[in-house]
């Protein structure tokens, strides 16, 4: 489908005659105009066909004044301008964002050889974010006549499903999370130990890479023949709580287990164990919950830390070993919870607490 000189085509290009004995669609030919001239001041103009194609409309000016710059204007058909096709671009790994060039617009017009071409829209060969991007170009002739073209820049961020983390653990992402080229990295809770791979990356076929990982309990070897040997299987992973009483008689004693074993789970949280050292030689034991201490390790962990046999006590270590509290009366779940949440936990363990401060109730 085409028309003539002077007329625009609306509708197709190109129509079909189908099975049903229907055309495919329709088109038809609007006569062109040219926009109204500005009456110029003490003068006036006269056109040959209007506002139409080819009218020639010449500028007369009245008595006692003279014409300053074109005597005539004439409308042509306006210029072309023929975009490049829409693209897609896949995001760069790692990225929500692509690069993406194009080669600019052809605009001709069969009078005009100085044409003014105008961007509308993001520039060429730049970084373009996830979703779609309209483009547009505008060429305008001498006389003001226009044409447009756009199309279209689409920028997909290929994502995998969404990772959950393991239970008693945590993930780190880069990028988002969960776009092509992110990598996690899994990550335990103090008391637990990575069971598998140490990080997953996002595939371009919106697929994790290896198998997840999980977090088992920590296993304590109480079996060592040192007190140094012990702690360091919590260095930067476990706090400590040691209990010290005279015997498992001591009223003292008595009550703060009872209120311990109430709040195992909140410990737990706290990635806080508790050590008991009970008794004196020859009966002395100390435990970690049924695991039983050798005699070289209790004497170990009351010399390091002072520890006396003679009346109740109890000492908070922190992930490095450092003794950060001493307490010589049974404590309340919530005030000994205040203190470590207070005094040892960062601000990501915080966090964290916070969103499981549930998970014990």
């Amino acid at each position: 489908m085409s028309c003539d000189r002077g007329y625009r085509l609306l509708g197709r290009s190109s129509i079909q005659c189908l099975a049903s004995r229907r055309w495919s669609g329709t088109a038809y030919c609007r006569r062109m105009r040219c926009h109204v001239l500005n009456l110029i001041p003490h003068g006036r103009y006269s056109c040959t066909h209007g506002f139409m194609v080819d009218s020639r409309c010449d500028f007369i000016c009245n008595p006692g004044y003279r014409i300053e710059g074109e005597h005539s204007r004439t409308y042509t058909d306006p210029p072309k301008i023929k975009c490049p096709p829409s693209r897609l671009k896949i995001a760069e790994p790692g990225k929500l964002t692509a690069r993406v060039s194009w080669d600019l617009p052809v605009a001709t017009d069969a009078a005009d050889k100085t044409l003014s071409v105008i961007l509308d829209g993001q520039e060429p060969d730049t970084d373009f974010n996830e979703g779609a991007s309209i483009i547009q170009y505008k060429v305008y002739d001498q006389a003001r006549n226009r044409a447009a073209c756009k199309f279209i820049v689409r920028v997909e961020v290929r994502r995998c499903p969404p990772l959950s983390p393991p239970l008693y653990g945590y993930l780190t992402c880069s990028s988002d999370g969960n776009n092509y080229g992110a990598t996690c990295e899994y990550h335990c809770e103090g008391g637990y130990e990575r069971k598998g791979t140490s990080s997953r990356v996002c595939l371009f076929n919106r697929s994790w890479s290896k198998n997840p990982a999980e977090c088992v309990p920590m296993e304590i070897k109480s079996d060592v023949k040192s007190a140094s040997a012990l702690l360091d299987q919590f260095y930067e992973k476990r706090r400590i709580l040691i209990m010290s009483a005279p015997d498992l008689t001591d009223p003292d004693y008595k009550m703060q287990n009872i209120m311990l074993q109430k709040s195992d789970c909140g410990l737990d949280l706290r990635h806080v164990t508790v050590i008991e050292l009970l008794d004196s030689p020859p009966r002395e034991m100390g435990r970690i919950k049924e695991s039983q201490l050798s005699s070289e390790v209790i004497e170990g962990l009351r010399q390091a830390f002072r520890i006396t046999r003679s009346y109740f006590s109890m000492v908070l270590l922190d992930e490095l070993g450092q003794d950060r509290e001493r307490f010589i009366s049974p404590m309340g779940s919530d005030e000994l919870f205040s203190y470590i949440d207070s005094f040892l936990l960062d601000e990501e363990e915080r966090e964290r607490l916070e969103l499981h401060r549930d998970f014990c109730d």
